[in-house]
């Protein structure tokens, strides 16, 4: 048995698993922000309570794994820098002693959730695998041969900041022209925020500064001129950065993750038409363009299965 541990800002989320990932409870509790010990105690709580609710005794805990936000060091099993957690140097290596006496991992909340699709959800059949996910950012995990690909030093994966345009729009990491200042959710809407700033008609205008992803979605359902050409330029661009990771990993499958994957087969339609056409292939399969189907489980699951 392993029990996953996906730690956010808002709360902490703990699951048990089979071996083979199979998810047999989960928990949460708030995220104490700011207090290292009293997260450290809370998670242990966590764990013990699965423990409990299954009937399982701790000793039979093959593995502890914990998915984080944040620069870390995998060797120590310390958060380095939680920003949003509002604590740094935190080591989770002795924090689940005496009653759990396996080894605790540490790993990038995105290569967590990769893993976890990899194990047990929309690349489950897949070796090599990429997750990108489209929020807030654009984050991404790598799996190589089955095996979670994190680089030299722990934080290989960072797909979002790829330069897909020269001198293009900045970007938070402090290049410009990552693929992540045009295709992250973030990015969407603040390129019809710029269009509405210009004038330019739309629906949308009625919830300027204050719109969000769906909310042009819906209006690309609905119709609306300016929202449509808004997303044909987020697939455009977002299928730049998908066809380079093909041509780099030549992968079995992608998998969508994030807020805007929410938007299924109509986003997944324009991106396979607009990416395998740039591809270079040996044979006639493409890989897969996939949504994420675990949800918020997913980080769960990798966590554990790290």
């Amino acid at each position: 048995m392993r029990i996953g541990i996906d730690l956010g800002g808002t709360s902490v989320k703990a699951a048990l698993c089979e071996e083979d990932g199979t998810l047999l409870a989960k928990q949460s509790t708030p995220t104490r922000t700011g207090d290292a010990p009293g997260l450290c105690a809370d998670m242990k709580l966590l764990a013990l309570a699965l423990c409990g609710e299954r009937g399982i005794s701790p000793d039979r805990i093959t593995s502890i794994g914990i998915g984080v936000p944040g620069s870390f060091d995998k060797q120590t099993c310390t958060l380095k820098f939680g920003t949003n957690l509002g604590m740094n140097n935190v080591c989770f290596a002795d924090a689940f002693r005496p009653e759990f006496a396996c080894a605790v991992q540490l790993d990038n909340d995105a290569n967590c959730a990769a893993l976890g699709e990899a194990t047990a959800g929309a690349a489950r059949s897949a070796r090599n695998m990429l997750m990108v996910t489209l929020g807030t950012g654009v984050g991404g995990g790598i799996i190589i041969d089955g095996k979670l690909y994190t680089g030299c030093n722990g934080i290989a994966g960072e797909l979002g900041h790829i330069v897909i345009r020269q001198n293009g729009e900045p970007c938070n990491c402090g290049r410009k022209g990552c693929l992540e200042a045009y295709a992250s959710a973030a990015a969407f809407v603040k390129f019809a925020e710029r269009a509405l700033a210009d004038g330019r008609e739309s629906v949308l205008s009625r919830d300027a500064g204050h719109l969000n992803a769906k909310m042009i979605c819906d209006a690309v359902d609905a119709g609306d001129a300016l929202a449509r050409e808004l997303f044909a330029d987020y697939c455009e661009n977002l299928s730049g950065g998908l066809a380079t990771f093909i041509n780099i990993f030549q992968p079995e499958t992608i998998v969508l993750g994030g807020g805007l994957a929410g938007y299924g087969e109509k986003l997944l339609e324009p991106l396979r038409r607009l990416t395998f056409p740039q591809t270079f292939r040996s044979d006639v399969r493409n890989t897969e363009i996939v949504c994420a189907s675990l949800g918020n489980d997913a980080g769960l699951i990798g966590a554990a299965m790290l």
